[in-house]
């Protein structure tokens, strides 16, 4: 049998395959697509840099993006029915989306099927849209009466935006405790042992919240010393802070007597403008407040002037007590 020829700097090797082309092997292996070089320093390389990258903003493109990101890092207690590109798969009466599942479970199949999917765990990838996605797909595989663990996805597997029919609406419905985690309220008036005081625990960590009805992705929620509104927003982070910048040198950006702008935050590319509220105030109490913000920042956002001594002033304020979550 004639002997293989070593590959040489005058040897060239054959083209590399188109994306998605080139097999997974072992990270020690020859790469397949004839290099010569190990899968780790050839196209591993570039399959685990997509793996970590890390995504900006995982959930553009999904209806209610602002909301995905609330229920992410602001909402305790909350789920949203998930529809399914070409529907449900046979078995699968529904797919729910949940904050946060018993035990930080990925996902779990109820006995009859149903699958919750958790939304506030830690993620594998830099692309939390691609781990829950394949978070998702297991779980729809897995026998009922089963959680479903975690794993690192591969880089080519398919996003919650590939999953997931687009068309649908996102609506989440905020709940005062955990009792969803077993059906309901009857069913969990069942419990006993320490399936009923796990779910007193978390019951007892979760802060009061409400989802305003007349703005978008706006929540309220109560602490002992005050109240507060997180308002998840869809604008540009520049175009965004600058609106804000000339409410504020104008005094318009409270929600009432009481009530302060006292910063910002990002999460998930988006920007989370944070008001402290009197802890006699509400949820139904910002409804109006809100909705009129909403039109005075509608307005500053549609304004091109250059920004004034005093507005540039504010926004610099602004922009200093503005922290990242991710």
């Amino acid at each position: 049998m004639a002997k293989k020829r070593p590959l040489t700097k005058d040897r060239k090797p054959s083209a590399a395959p188109g994306d998605g082309e080139v097999p997974v092997v072992g990270a020690r292996e020859a790469c397949p697509c004839g290099s010569g070089r190990r899968y780790k320093a050839c196209h591993g390389r570039a399959a685990a840099h997509a793996v970590t990258e890390l995504v900006r903003r995982p959930f553009e493109g999904l209806p209610g993006e602002c909301d995905w990101v609330a229920l992410r890092e602001l909402v305790p207690a909350a789920t949203a029915e998930l529809a399914l590109k070409g529907g449900l798969p046979q078995g699968v009466p529904s797919v729910t989306l949940a904050t946060v599942l018993p035990m930080a479970w990925p996902a779990l199949r109820r006995e009859d099927g149903a699958v919750l999917l958790g939304l506030q765990n830690d993620t594998a990838s830099g692309d939390i849209s691609r781990d829950l996605a394949e978070t998702l797909r297991r779980a729809l595989e897995t026998k009922p009466g089963n959680q479903v663990e975690a794993v690192r996805p591969d880089p080519s597997a398919p996003r919650l935006q590939d999953l997931l029919d687009l068309t649908e609406p996102f609506t989440p419905v905020v709940h005062t405790g955990f009792e969803f985690w077993l059906g309901g309220p009857e069913e969990a008036a069942k419990a006993t042992g320490e399936v009923a005081a796990s779910l007193e625990r978390a019951n007892e960590a979760a802060l009061p919240t409400v989802r305003l009805t007349g703005v978008e992705a706006a929540y309220w929620c109560e602490t002992p010393e005050k109240n507060h509104l997180r308002w998840v927003m869809p604008h540009p982070e520049e175009k965004l802070l600058d609106a804000l910048a000339r409410l504020h040198a104008a005094d318009a950006s409270s929600l009432g007597e009481g009530t302060r702008l006292v910063g910002s935050f990002r999460a998930h590319g988006l920007v989370v403008p944070v008001w402290d509220l009197p802890v006699s105030m509400r949820a139904e109490d910002v409804e109006q407040p809100a909705a009129a913000f909403g039109e005075r920042l509608g307005e500053a956002l549609a304004s091109d002037a250059p920004l004034t001594s005093q507005e540039r002033k504010a926004r610099s304020g602004l922009a200093n007590r503005q922290i990242t979550l991710s």
